[in-house]
């Protein structure tokens, strides 16, 4: 896994250096490491948080060498929408309108097959599913073939950490911010200097970030889903 802390440092990705202390980047790559989501152990309760998914898995004589937040969840910790792990889903595809940026349509569904990795329009999933072994649902998209969401409001003051994840090719790129950004701006990374074409919003008061690495592991709030990769 390649894995880029932009903290006071310089980017470079396709050639291109730019240098932003405001974004943390973790890339994986697909063909050479296995993604996966987390939401119960083997008695049903959730995880919520990343050292109690590591201690399950190194019972398991595994250990958790990356994990982001997966998406947005109900208070009992289950997923808003789409969950699919390991091929089997666990929770449904949902279309239906409300309020919270989950509904802020287009939102998304980031998924993993033996194609690679994807971030489509959540209309689209049902034509895909066949073959998908990972899926989250969340919302809002940031990036839709290029285009940045039309609700975002590039001056808007509404400033948060955010979290969210992007595909290249066979590449998950997955960014937590490092201060408050608002949307446009987290899209306009994603677009401008990361050059995704397609970016998924993963949340935002509750983004975490897990990385033996970057010997950091984050505690805001207990999580629903978590994306991870674990060895071996």
């Amino acid at each position: 896994m390649r894995r880029l802390l932009l903290l006071l440092g310089a980017l470079l990705f396709a050639g291109f250096a730019a240098a932003d202390p405001r974004f943390t980047v973790v890339k994986v790559d697909l063909r050479t490491e296995r993604l996966e989501l987390f939401l119960r152990d083997d008695a049903g309760v959730p995880f919520k948080r990343f050292d109690r998914l590591d201690a399950w898995l190194k019972e398991r004589h595994r250990q958790l060498g990356f994990a982001v937040n997966a998406g947005m969840y109900h208070e009992d910790f289950s997923p808003v929408g789409l969950l699919v792990r390991n091929g089997r889903e666990e929770a449904p595809l949902n279309l239906a309108d409300g309020a919270g940026n989950f509904f802020l349509k287009p939102n998304g569904v980031f998924l993993v097959s033996d194609k690679g990795p994807r971030v489509v329009e959540s209309s689209e999933y049902p034509a895909l599913a066949q073959g998908v072994r990972l899926a989250t649902q969340s919302g809002p998209l940031l990036l839709r073939r290029g285009v940045v969401h039309p609700a975002f409001i590039p001056h808007s003051d509404s400033r948060k950490i955010r979290n969210g994840v992007g595909v290249i090719g066979h590449t998950a790129i997955f960014v937590i911010s490092e201060t408050p950004v608002n949307f446009y701006e987290f899209a306009l990374y994603f677009r401008d200097v990361l050059h995704c074409r397609d970016a998924l919003y993963l949340d935002g008061t509750v983004s975490a970030l897990h990385s033996t690495a970057l010997h950091r592991s984050d505690f805001v709030r207990e999580l629903g889903p978590i994306l991870g990769v674990a060895s071996p």
